[in-house]
C-alpha cells in the first residue's frame, strides 16, 4: 500500500446519524472530521438547486412534494420527516452545502439527479465556482454521456463515473480522463492499479462494514462513501 491517506467522504452527509442531504448531516461531517461529503442535486421550478435523492421531499406532517414541481418557498415552509434524530431540519440548498464544506475545506462528491439540460448543468458548477472552488468539487455520474458534456463545458473539472455491477468496459474512462466511483462489491484490486496507472482516482461506495474499510484502505483505494465511518 502507498504512504498516503485515503480520504473518507460521508455519504449524504453523515447520514448514519442524521437525515441524509440536510444541513445538519453535511455539518455533522465536518465536525466529525470527513474528507468530504458526497450529495444529490435537484432544482426546483423557480431554479434553485437543492441536496435531495428522490423527486419527491416528505415532510414530518406526512405530505409530499414533488421537487421538480414546486417553488423551492413551497419546499421549505415545513420541516422534513426525520426518522433518525429529534432535530427539525429543512430542505438544504445546494449553496448552503457547499458553503458547509468550504467551512471545513472538504471536498464535494456531486451528483446531479433527474433530467439536466445543458444549462443546468452549468448552472451548478457555476454556483460551485461562485461559492466554493472547482478543484474542490468532484462531478459524479452513472450517465457517461452527462460527463463527456461536462468535460466539454468544464475542462477542468474533476470528474468521476459512477459504476455498478450492471456496467463494463472501465478502461473508456481512460481517454477523457475520468475518475471511477465504484460499488463496492465491482471494485479489484485490478481495476485500482488500471486507473493509478492513468493518473486517475478510485472510490468505492457505500461502505459501512469496518472490516471492509480497512480492506478498501489496504487496497490503496482514494476515496471510501460510507454512512458511518466518516
Amino acid at each position: 500500500m502507498k504512504d498516503k491517506k485515503v480520504i473518507m467522504i460521508a455519504h449524504k452527509g453523515y447520514s448514519g446519524k442524521y437525515p441524509e442531504n440536510t444541513a445538519l448531516a453535511f455539518q455533522m461531517a465536518g465536525e466529525h472530521g470527513s474528507g468530504g461529503a458526497e450529495t444529490d442535486v435537484r432544482y426546483t421550478t423557480d431554479g434553485v438547486y437543492v441536496t435531495h435523492h428522490d423527486d419527491e421531499v416528505r415532510f414530518a406532517d406526512g405530505t409530499m412534494l414533488r421537487i421538480s414541481e414546486h417553488t423551492f418557498t413551497e419546499l421549505s415552509t415545513k420541516p422534513l420527516k426525520n426518522d433518525t434524530t429529534d432535530d427539525e431540519v429543512y430542505l438544504c440548498t445546494f449553496k448552503e452545502y457547499l458553503e458547509i464544506l468550504k467551512s471545513y475545506n472538504m471536498i464535494c462528491f456531486i451528483e446531479l439527479k433527474g433530467a439536466y439540460p445543458t444549462e443546468k448543468v452549468k448552472g451548478v458548477f457555476d454556483l460551485a465556482a461562485e461559492v466554493y472552488d472547482l478543484s474542490k468539487c468532484i462531478l459524479q455520474s452513472f450517465d457517461f454521456n452527462n460527463l463527456l458534456e461536462a468535460r466539454a463545458l468544464f475542462p477542468s473539472l474533476p470528474l468521476m463515473w459512477t459504476y455498478g455491477r450492471s456496467e463494463s468496459d472501465y478502461w473508456r474512462c481512460f481517454e477523457p480522463g475520468f475518475s471511477i466511483d465504484v460499488d463496492q462489491y465491482v471494485v479489484t484490486q485490478q481495476m485500482i492499479n488500471d486507473f493509478h496507472a492513468q493518473g486517475l482516482e478510485v472510490g468505492v461506495w457505500t461502505v459501512n462494514d469496518a472490516d471492509r474499510v480497512a480492506m478498501f484502505r489496504e487496497m490503496d483505494v482514494d476515496y471510501i462513501e460510507s454512512d458511518f465511518y466518516c
